[in-house]
């Protein structure tokens, strides 16, 4: 099981903390439409890494079972000094490769449209580290290679990619100020990576370290946090729905790509910077000073009764996502594909309902349907078949007598 995997109460508990800190401190940090969203983004990375891992992880071990290189380097932790010696060596290459990563998933068009889920929420708290895109690690596996074929053993370097990553949660709050400098000068920080988030024109792409941030002083990315930072990118999707958010920028780009006069200058949209375009369809995007007592955030308004009956269902899902995915290991391959399928297709209706649309309210009466079938399964592999007959049946009435006479209340579109 995956350190992420592992760390999921850890994160919640942080969050938890994080909104104590910012009720007692009387700022609001935090929407819960947005956070729900980035909490769902992060849900559905989670799914579609089960299957990413099979391309991503499986090429890595051929690449070391083929490496004349293989076995050169130490990999016995009982040989503790040399170990701590090559791990440490090993988070250097793993940092350094990410960093270059995730500059041209800034830099190059098509590489930003596997990252920019990771960019939209207009908020700055811990439930931004976890919206992340969906197919990132499509585009990030290759960057690691060099990794493998001089030698270095998958389970270290799965380990030691994790811890990286694991790192980067903390980072994604404005309850810590600045830091040591000492410590700003060498490490990531929540200051840094404030910056990274931001659309203030003298803050897009900086600060692209992911632990280390001497990468970005090195190779000339880094920008101190200045002027306050206005989170978001500068074209939003407006939406709360993360199968959306995760396909929007693409559709745009191959539309755009579609309107160019030469097949020459549709394929550079795809492979030059985003925002790129030939002068005769405007030329390259130019940013537009901003500031966050003038920035205008994207909402949809939602009722109190569909704010709690939203809230009811993402912890249902919540609790079943985690389940799932603590249990994955062994797993009959259908069963897999089934779940995964309806754990996206849950959080493609709770955006649904955030923005009110009229299709997520038919299909949150499937979604009940099926969901009680599931409510039936389990309790009745534990308590009997007559007590999981009374619990899906209590369940599937809730939601349909909250929808029947709810959602003839709601503006729907």
């Amino acid at each position: 099981m995956s350190l992420i995997t592992l760390s999921i109460p850890i994160f919640f508990l942080l969050i938890g903390l994080e909104l104590l800190v910012t009720r007692i401190q009387g700022v609001r940090y935090y929407r819960f439409n947005d956070a729900i969203t980035n909490l769902s983004c992060g849900i559905g990375s989670q799914i579609t890494g089960i299957f990413m891992r099979f391309l991503t992880i499986g090429v890595y071990i051929w690449i070391y079972d083929h490496t004349p290189l293989k076995g050169i380097i130490p990999n016995d932790p009982k040989q503790a000094g040399i170990y701590l010696a090559v791990m440490v060596v090993l988070f250097l290459g793993v940092d350094f490769f990410y960093y270059w990563f995730h500059r041209l998933a800034h830099e190059i068009s098509v590489m930003w449209g596997s990252h920019v889920v990771h960019h939209q929420s207009e908020e700055y708290n811990l439930t931004v580290a976890l919206r992340q895109a969906w197919v990132q690690g499509a585009f990030s596996w290759v960057f690691y290679l060099p990794l493998a074929a001089v030698g270095f053993d998958p389970t270290m370097f799965i380990t030691i990619a994790s811890i990286q990553t694991l790192y980067q949660f903390w980072i994604h709050t404005k309850v810590i100020g600045r830091l040591p400098r000492w410590f700003e000068y060498v490490f990531n920080s929540p200051s840094h990576h404030r910056v990274h988030h931001g659309v203030n024109p003298k803050y897009i792409d900086k600060n692209h370290a992911g632990t280390l941030i001497i990468w970005d002083r090195m190779f000339g990315t880094f920008q101190e946090e200045e002027e306050e930072v206005v989170y978001g990118i500068t074209t939003q999707p407006k939406s709360w729905n993360p199968v959306l958010l995760n396909v929007a920028y693409w559709y745009d780009l191959a539309k755009e790509a579609g309107k160019a006069g030469s097949v020459r200058d549709g394929l550079r949209m795809f492979y030059l910077a985003p925002g790129w375009k030939p002068q005769d369809m405007g030329g390259m995007l130019e940013y537009k000073e901003v500031s966050a007592a003038s920035f205008q955030k994207y909402d949809a308004a939602t009722s109190p009764q569909m704010t709690a009956y939203i809230f009811f269902q993402f912890v249902l899902l919540l609790i079943g996502a985690s389940v799932f995915l603590f249990s994955i290991k062994g797993m009959d391959t259908i069963y897999l594909a089934a779940t995964s399928v309806l754990i996206i297709f849950s959080v493609l209706n709770i955006g649904g309902l955030f923005e009110n649309r009229r299709w997520a309210v038919w299909a949150e009466v499937l979604r009940a349907v099926v969901l009680s079938g599931v409510v039936w399964f389990f309790v009745s592999k534990y308590l009997g078949n007559t007590y999981a007959i009374i619990a899906a049946a209590v369940y599937l009435l809730v939601v349909l007598t909250w929808l029947w006479t709810n959602a003839r209340k709601l503006n729907l579109n």
